[in-house]
Order: structure tokens, then C-alpha cells, then sequence
């Protein structure tokens, strides 16, 4: 049972309704709890009701984009995010999906799931396109302001999030910096490689920079999460900027309109393997139960996505993995 808050992202609720509907055609074993405004629900998905494989738990309240998390987390005891992460916490729910705030959820996982022994700040983990496939990068920015041994947990839970997720035994672990050789780096990064070179099993093999990103030879990239959510969204927009000019030169004369028309397929195929909505959402390790925070303009497809990867990380018993190992 997913918990999905419908509330949650600039398109709610009508794209993650749809994105839901998507998720339970192609998914027989999915069930949903519906959580947020009932007559809003009902209003936009009068079927609702009467699905099965679909409760709707009424709340009347939402935390907005540009509110200030803590705050509203105190003041909207029954927003959305706040609901769907108590239900996880109740055990109504395996995981909760969210487009909304990343801040809130951030905080209703810490205040209503809470965090896994020894682990002193979650982190949103995504995985990035390479070369090679994909491959982990985290923190992507649950927490601005790190410490050299939050870096050790993150680089932990990365690990077995990769092990997991991918299928990767043995994956290598990367720190995030301005070069390769250990003497690089600003005073967060030099001491944190220091923490994670002498961590016996982890399997560190150095610094990477960001040009390195998408090689592929790192199947864990580790930063605090300022650097990797500037490094995910730039990595974001340079793919969309790539199309966009693309796009404009394939434009410019019959020719390119004729190569572009034998292109197309391969580049659909290259559009597919970049669109964050093709990835869906990213889970929040280190919290005690499954958060998966989704791209704040998360249409239907991306929701849908979002799910599935939720119901294969409850599938494959990545929280059992992740709450085994100790910090």
C-alpha cells in the first residue's frame, strides 16, 4: 500500500491523479491510499470511490511551495505530506510519494517516520544517466550544510541503495570535487575524504569531478547537498538546453529536416534516457520508512514513474537492507 499525497507539486491534484490511474492500469499488485481533499478527489476522479484497489483518507489541509517547512509542518497538523507520512509511520502504508515541498517532506519524515538508528540526516538520492547506465548521486539536497561524518553515513546508505536499486555488488564510491587527487577540495571535502578513506568495506575509491559525472566509473557519487543539488540541476539543464539547440539547428534548412527525421528515433530514445520524468522520484534514505520525493512539476507520467519505483523498492526490501546495517 502506497501512500500518495495528491495534494502535493504545481500540478495538484489533477496530474497526480492521473498519474495514479496510470500506475494502477499497469500495476495489478498496486494499491493506493489517496491522500488530500476528498471533494477535490472526487471532483476530478468521481470513480474514486468505488476502485477497489483505492482508499481515499480526507485531509483538509496542503503546505505550499514557498512556505517555510518547519513552520507550516506546526501550524497544518493535517496537511497532506503530513497525513501520507504518518500513515507510513502507523503502518497503514509501505511509502508515501510526494511532488509537494521537499522541505516539508523532509520534515514530516523526521517528525513522523524518524530516523534510522545512527543516522543523524536523511538524504534524497537520484539516479543520474552515464555512459554506463545509471548510477546513484546523493545528497541532491535534503540537507545544505553538511559534516564530514554526515558524508560518511550518506556515503553508506548510497551503497546499499546502489547494491539494491541496481544490482551493483561491490560499487565504487565517489566524493564529489574540483579534482581527482585527494589534496583538492574545499575544507568540508579534504576532511570528509579523510573519514572516508579509512572506512573499512565501504569501498571508496577517490574524488571525481563534475565533468566525471556522467562516465559512469563511479557508481556512487557522494556530496553534501548544496554541491549535488547545483550539480543534478545543472546536469538538468544542459539537457534541456541540448534539445532546445537541437531542435533550433535540425530546423534550419530541408536538409537538416531531413536528417533530423532519421535521427528521430535514436534521439527519442536519448530525450527518454534524460527526462527527469522518466526517472520519477528519488527516496529519502536514512528515514526509518519509504519517502519518495518527486520533482515538484511532476505531471502524470513522472508520478506514475515515481510509483513503480516505490513499489519496487517496497518489492525488493530495500528498507530491511538499509535498517540491517549499523551506523
Amino acid at each position: 500500500m502506497i501512500a500518495l499525497d495528491v495534494m502535493g507539486g504545481d500540478h495538484a491534484p489533477i496530474e497526480i491523479l492521473e498519474g495514479a490511474k496510470l500506475a494502477l492500469a499497469s500495476m495489478e499488485n498496486l494499491s493506493l491510499i489517496l491522500v488530500g481533499d476528498e471533494r477535490a478527489i472526487l471532483s476530478h476522479w468521481p470513480q474514486a470511490r468505488d476502485e477497489s484497489r483505492v482508499r481515499i483518507h480526507h485531509c483538509a489541509e496542503v503546505i505550499g511551495m514557498s512556505e517555510n517547512p518547519a513552520m507550516a509542518y506546526r501550524r497544518k497538523k493535517d496537511a497532506s505530506i503530513t497525513v501520507a507520512s504518518r500513515l507510513v509511520r502507523d503502518g497503514e502504508a509501505e511509502a508515501v510519494v510526494s511532488a509537494g515541498s521537499t522541505g516539508a517532506q523532509l520534515v514530516a519524515a523526521l517528525f513522523e517516520i524518524g530516523r534510522m538508528p545512527g543516522v543523524s540526516r536523511p538524504a534524497t538520492a537520484v539516479c543520474v544517466p552515464t555512459l554506463k547506465g545509471p548510477r546513484i548521486l546523493l545528497d541532491t539536497g535534503a540537507n545544505v550544510d553538511s559534516t564530514p561524518e554526515i558524508i560518511r553515513q550518506i556515503a553508506w546508505l548510497g551503497k546499499i541503495y546502489c547494491e539494491s536499486a541496481l544490482g551493483i555488488s561491490g560499487p565504487k564510491v565517489y566524493l564529489l570535487s574540483n579534482g581527482s587527487e585527494k589534496e583538492k577540495g574545499n575544507e568540508l571535502t579534504l576532511a570528509a575524504h579523510a573519514v572516508l578513506e579509512a572506512e573499512e568495506g565501504l569501498g571508496f575509491a577517490g574524488n571525481i569531478e563534475g565533468r566525471d559525472l556522467l562516465s559512469g566509473y563511479a557508481d556512487v557519487i557522494v556530496t553534501d547537498g548544496f554541491a549535488g543539488n547545483v550539480a543534478l540541476k545543472t546536469m538538468e539543464g544542459t539537457a534541456q538546453t541540448l534539445f532546445s539547440m537541437m531542435k533550433d539547428a535540425f530546423m534550419a534548412d530541408y536538409r537538416s529536416k531531413l536528417g533530423a527525421f532519421l535521427l528521430m528515433p535514436a534521439l527519442r530514445e536519448l530525450k527518454k534516457v534524460l527526462d527527469y520524468e522518466e526517472i520519477g522520484g528519488a527516496p529519502l534514505l536514512g528515514i526509518a520508512g519509504l519517502s519518495v520525493v518527486c520533482h515538484g512539476s511532476s505531471k502524470a507520467r513522472a508520478i506514475n514513474a515515481a510509483i513503480h519505483k516505490a513499489q519496487g523498492w517496497i518489492d525488493s526490501g530495500l528498507m530491511d537492507k538499509l535498517m540491517e546495517h549499523k551506523f
